[in-house]
């Protein structure tokens, strides 16, 4: 079989479930089982996988799958704890205090507030958080998961304190063989690496600084009674304040202070300047805009999460702060537990359990760690809520149960979706003497493209983070086959490495299991599809607008930069 065929096969996976889910309408619970099959099948008779190691890469799937309902469980318990103890009703207040255009709310609770979260924990917890909560404030809950994985791009490459640059390029290069090639042209892995850090977020910056405008334009034009894209526009002026009150700290910490903390300075930052610039009405539009009433919303709109905002209007009123405060824990004990060494090995640690070398295969494990997961530390926040507001343990319980029901629906797909992923990244090791089929599908593509291979750099990474839903999965995958491309056609191998975290960051808006998980935080599994239907909007954009600032370094650059390798 000839490697462009092999290539080519490699791709199908995807293919039938862009087919399926987008084509044909499919719920992903119908689809994810075929696509689960064809990898198999491919795995098996292409690649030649042993079948041991393609049971150890289910096996060790649906370990991940765990973690990630973990995830989900605690963005929906504590959400459905704030709606029980009231607070929801005062968080809903208070951004209408802010201001009752939904735009500027999309703003704030996705672009700022997600941007911190993503900062924080990553993994898909910002859309997980954002979404119920926008749901909650009067956003469809399509609309209000098209937000959610929109914020998954700008702040991603530096998510989870910097782990898809810290973890992911660092662990996905040849660092001793690059080292000792810097150090003999008089350079240093240190450089090299703060100069990928800084193209990445100089790059998300500038492609970047448009994003909140865009969820704007996306909200107004799809959700909107007028489907207008001008509605959207009209508070372009406010739109790209609060993306460059963003971008600009966060590219500082990028460039002066390394990958750990860009997304959550430049959050923290915008935040302080965004809010008291909204309740002033700095640069907001004169004529508000919010939704048709919820009775003329069509059925694929709405989810299954109900916030019955009204039935909890008996409980005693609430202060701003007592109902933020939750929201306020989560987001420090996220950031303790990811700084400080003590805690974060604490957490790492107890409880944890995990299978090394699954079933033999070197190099297949899985682990779960329940207490350092968001999901965990959601569940820490809840206990504490319930002592705070003064809940009854009825509404607890009613939190609990609504929150299991919605995640038994979630369970069905993943369980499908996550080892499909593990077989294609692990496929690496065959008999047939392939490369892993994600190398295999990114060789393809740079043959194919040559010399404006630039202009493709972030899709590659794009395809990456679609297949394993994680910038960082996808970095430690692709950036030596990025360096290696650089080499090979005599242009900037650090720039390469910057394209593929930064279109690896644009592919989480459109990774399957990402919008499966925003989907059933608010009862909308079953209708994937329409959602990868409008992230792809965003998308596109992304990944064009990284793709040419690519060109236009390579061009400015003459090809080459100082670190070249």
């Amino acid at each position: 079989m000839t490697d462009t065929l092999s290539s080519l096969l490699a791709f199908a996976p995807l293919v039938v479930a862009g087919v399926l889910l987008v084509g044909m309408n499919w719920p992903a619970r119908r689809a994810m089982p075929v696509v689960l099959g064809v990898a198999v099948l491919i795995a098996l008779f292409v690649w030649e996988m042993t079948p041991v190691r393609v049971a150890a890469s289910v096996i060790q799937g649906l370990i991940l799958t765990v973690a990630i309902l973990w995830i989900i469980f605690g963005a929906i318990l504590l959400l459905n704890t704030l709606k029980h103890s009231g607070a929801i009703t005062a968080i809903r207040g208070g951004f209408s205090s802010i201001s009752p255009d939904r735009r500027v709310q999309a703003i704030i609770v996705a672009w700022l507030f997600g941007c911190f979260i993503e900062g924080a924990s990553g993994f898909g917890t910002p859309a997980a958080v954002a979404a119920p909560l926008l749901v909650a404030l009067g956003f469809p809950a399509l609309g209000a998961v098209m937000i959610g994985m929109m914020i998954q791009s700008t702040p991603v490459s530096f998510g989870a304190v910097g782990t898809p640059i810290v973890v992911g390029v660092t662990g996905g290069l040849d660092k001793a063989a690059i080292t000792a090639s810097l150090e003999a042209q008089g350079a240093s892995w240190e450089m090299f690496y703060r100069l990928i850090t800084s193209e990445v977020a100089i790059t998300h910056a500038l492609v970047g600084v448009l994003m909140p405008l865009f969820m704007c334009v996306m909200l107004t034009r799809f959700f909107g009674r007028n489907r207008s894209w001008r509605e959207g526009l009209d508070v372009a002026p406010f739109a790209i304040f609060a993306g460059l009150s963003f971008v600009l700290p966060y590219a500082a910490a990028g460039v002066f202070l390394g990958p750990e903390f860009p997304s959550l300075i430049g959050a923290l930052v915008g935040m302080a300047i965004v809010l008291p610039a909204a309740r002033t009405g700095f640069l907001l539009p004169k004529t508000q805009w919010d939704f048709a009433p919820a009775s003329e919303w069509p059925t694929a709109w709405m989810g299954n999460l109900e916030i019955k905002l009204d039935s909890l209007t008996a409980k005693p009123p609430m202060s701003l702060k007592m109902a933020w405060l939750p929201y306020l824990l989560l987001a420090v004990l996220l950031v303790i537990s990811r700084v400080s060494a003590p805690v974060k090995d604490f957490f790492t640690s107890f409880l944890a359990f995990g299978w090394s070398d699954i079933l033999g295969q070197s190099g297949i494990s899985g682990s779960v760690q329940p207490l350092y997961l968001p999901g965990g530390i959601m569940l820490m926040v809840v206990l504490v809520t319930f002592l705070l507001h003064r809940m009854r343990g009825g509404e607890l319980g009613a939190a609990v149960s609504e929150s299991w029901r919605t995640l038994l629906g979630a369970g069905f797909v993943l369980i499908f979706a996550v080892p499909m992923v593990r077989i294609l990244i692990n496929s690496g090791i065959n008999a047939a003497d392939l490369p892993a089929m994600p190398v295999a599908m990114a060789d393809l593509v740079a043959n194919a493209v040559g010399q404006v291979y630039p202009l493709f750099a972030a899709s590659v990474g794009a395809l990456g983070a679609f297949i394993a839903g994680s910038n960082t999965i996808s970095n430690l995958m692709l950036s030596q086959f990025q360096f290696s491309v650089g080499e090979l056609l005599g242009i900037s191998s650090a720039l390469m490495v910057s394209m593929q975290a930064v279109g690896a960051a644009a592919g989480n808006m459109i990774a399957i299991h990402n919008v499966v998980a925003a989907s059933a935080t608010v009862g909308l599994l079953g209708r994937e599809g329409r959602v990868l239907r409008l992230t792809i909007i965003p998308t596109a954009y992304y990944l064009l607008a990284a793709g040419i600032l690519g060109l236009l370094a390579v061009g400015l650059a003459g090809g080459l930069d100082p670190l070249n390798s």
